[in-house]
């Protein structure tokens, strides 16, 4: 039995709070570990003792198993959790807490690294007779081999990195045509995630469901499942949308693929809370395809429909406790559904997203669970995942969870960066979700360019009382002996306010006038009429369903029931240096920019491949709008550039003729 009354907790965010609350309620001290950037964030200020561990890369703080070995040691910690991403999976880390003395709350270093590598994972669940998909895991790297691997499995095929998962170092080839470039670029990222450009070639299911089972084992040999998941709802290979149990698993196939589950974690000796994830198809059928060694990004709908505390298990079972619990003692209650919540925009490919949050308002109500780790006032770094918050909803029925989590997204407000509060709304109101049928390729085949709904004329004259209204406040405050109901009226009745408005490139000019009880706002030929006050404003009759609005610097934000969207105040010069500024390429997002693809005098066509940015260690291509003529390249590989900063410009062929 190992005894600890201290556990440092090597995370940060939503997953370093919800471990240190648990920790706590079992009379842990609780030891965090933060950066520069992260020097004012809730997971740092939750925490008994706090330690800097570097100013904000991943790579020399949360990542570096040297500093975070010290800071263990220098707060006294017993015992460490890892969390999940960052060191989670890292056996070397594994080994390091216990050599230093430190009980790591996870598996064995050797479990780590035995499904850490989906080559050699791969080959001991074939060997233990668990079910795979058929590929390619061989130790021979050579490109033409791969290529004539992929031939044989036949295509489509998928290249995934062997060192790691996420989403990252994987590519859907289609055809022979498209492979070597699909390996080159699928090498790159791996290598950059995972300092490794090991590849496995598998199969292509199309249109699988993602289902993973968690499983549990403890040091006496011990090994129980607490349900599946399905974790269908994904872009670009990264979870959006989790629930258990899952809508095409019945009780047959639950014990089938939890016994499954099971033998895969006996096979290496499991110990802790693991995951083991299966792609299901419409017949049935399953087949494995990783094991994470750590606790998920979404186990907390396990945790409500089942009534347990995984982190707790963790803990006991770190101490050498025994689980506890037999195979029938798991009882699952009711339905669950999880949304993540991420700083990235769905108009963008789901770029991600970083700057200032201007207002944090998580939701409430019966059924409810909010695990974050952000605050009103923080700064969303591009050092880190754009994770920021999990909404999960707890019913008697499916049905009854997808209302309630509808229902809690629409309470909450974000407002600053960019998020996919709204296309997660879309999806949850999707009728193939609704009907339990979605498969992997939902976001692909129902939202191929995300989502970019234009904003409604209700929406623009909604915009635009508002910065009307914060005009007279601001005048009001002013002018002291001026009447309220004076204000915005003369000789000649009301005065007329000419808004012009920016989203997103889309501008509409407004004219806002002053009425009897309301706000005469014309808007692209038709005329509305907004009524009330504070939350309760009104659209031609109907509720605005305002929830908060911020206007600052010319910039409008607005939260609503429905839609979150910020408009730009525009002055008449601005659409003149809008249109100067057509030939400039721009990076999408902060992060390196680590590759430029072309030179100065080189000749692009639509679809030319301009340059790459990476960041939170994904591999973003930027390609050419239009043809043209590279006039000039304003940053080099290696920089860290910043949303919306100059890379390079194009020139009409024409104009670089003259």
């Amino acid at each position: 039995m190992s005894s600890f009354d201290t556990i440092l907790v090597a995370n940060r965010g939503e997953i370093a709070l919800r471990v240190m609350r648990t920790a706590r309620r079992m009379g842990l001290a609780c030891v965090a570990v933060y950066t520069e950037a992260d020097a004012t964030s809730p997971h740092a200020e939750f925490a008994d003792a706090a330690i800097c561990i570097g100013a904000g890369p991943a790579a020399d703080s949360y990542l570096s198993i040297g500093k975070v070995i010290a800071a263990a040691r220098e707060a006294g910690a017993g015992a460490v959790h890892p969390g999940y991403g960052f060191l989670s999976e890292n056996a070397d880390f594994a080994r390091a807490c216990a050599d230093a003395g430190l009980v790591f709350i996870g598996p064995s270093p050797e479990a780590i690294a035995l499904m850490g590598n989906k080559a050699a994972a791969k080959r001991r669940m074939i060997a233990a007779g668990v079910p795979c998909v058929p590929g390619y895991e061989g130790a021979d790297q050579a490109a033409d081999v791969l290529a004539a691997e992929a031939s044989r499995i036949g295509y489509p095929v998928m290249i995934k990195a062997a060192a790691g998962g996420g989403g990252r170092g994987m590519r859907l080839v289609p055809s022979a045509a498209d492979f070597s470039a699909a390996l080159e670029l699928a090498r790159r990222e791996a290598q950059a995630a995972f300092g490794s450009d090991e590849v496995i070639l598998e199969q292509a299911l199309m249109r699988p469901r993602h289902v993973e089972v968690q499983v549990f084992g403890d040091a006496h040999g011990h090994v129980i499942h607490l349900g599946e998941r399905d974790c269908s709802i994904q872009r670009r290979h990264q979870k959006v949308v989790e629930e258990a149990p899952s809508p095409a698993v019945d009780a047959a196939l639950r014990a089938r693929i939890g016994t499954a589950a099971v033998k895969a974690a006996q096979a290496i000796g499991f110990q802790g809370a693991g995951t083991v994830e299966f792609l299901l198809d419409g017949n049935g059928a399953f087949h494995f395809l990783e094991m994470n060694t750590r606790l998920q990004v979404e186990h907390p709908v396990t945790e409500m429909i089942t009534g347990l505390d995984l982190v707790e298990m963790q803990i006991r079972v770190a101490r050498g406790e025994a689980l506890g619990l037999a195979q029938d003692d798991v009882q699952m209650q009711g339905h669950a559904i999880e949304a993540r919540l991420y700083a990235e925009d769905p108009a963008q490919g789901f770029l991600p997203q970083a700057g200032r949050i201007a207002e944090w308002q998580p939701p409430c109500g019966d059924g409810i669970r909010v695990d974050d780790g952000i605050a009103s006032g923080q700064e969303i770094s591009a050092f880190y995942d754009p994770l920021l918050a999990k909404l999960t909803a707890h019913g008697r029925t499916r049905e009854e969870a997808r209302q309630r989590l509808l229902a809690a997204l629409q309470d909450c407000v974000l407002l600053g960066p960019v998020c996919n509060r709204d296309f997660l709304l879309e999806v949850l109101a999707h009728s193939e979700f609704a009907a339990g049928g979605a498969a992997t390729d939902f976001i692909p085949r129902h939202f191929p360019d995300g989502l970019d709904t234009p904003l409604s004329s209700t929406d623009f004259a909604l915009g635009a009382a508002l910065i009307y209204r914060a005009g007279q406040q601001r005048c009001a405050a002013a002018a002291g002996g001026v009447a309220p109901e004076l204000l915005g009226w003369s000789s000649q009745g009301g005065l007329q306010s000419a808004v012009r408005l920016n989203c997103n490139g889309a501008l509409q000019c407004l004219a806002v006038c002053e009425a009897p009880g309301q706000l005469n706002v014309a808007c692209g030929g038709r005329l509305h009429h907004v009524t009330g006050d504070g939350g309760c404003l009104r659209v031609d009759g109907r509720r605005a369903g305002l929830k908060c609005w911020r206007f600052q610097g010319g910039l409008l934000q607005v939260a609503t029931g429905t839609r979150i969207f910020t408009l730009t105040r525009q002055r008449a010069s601005a659409a003149a240096d809008t249109a100067r500024q057509s030939g400039q390429v721009v990076a999408p997002l902060h992060g390196v920019l680590r590759e430029v693809c072309v030179a100065v005098g080189d000749a692009v066509d639509a679809g030319s491949r301009l340059a790459v940015v990476e960041a939170m260690k994904m591999q973003h291509e930027i390609r050419a709008a239009g043809p043209g003529i590279v006039a000039l390249i304003a940053e080099h590989p290696g920089a860290q550039v910043q949303s919306g900063q100059l890379l390079l410009e194009i020139a009409p062929q024409g104009a670089a003729d003259a």
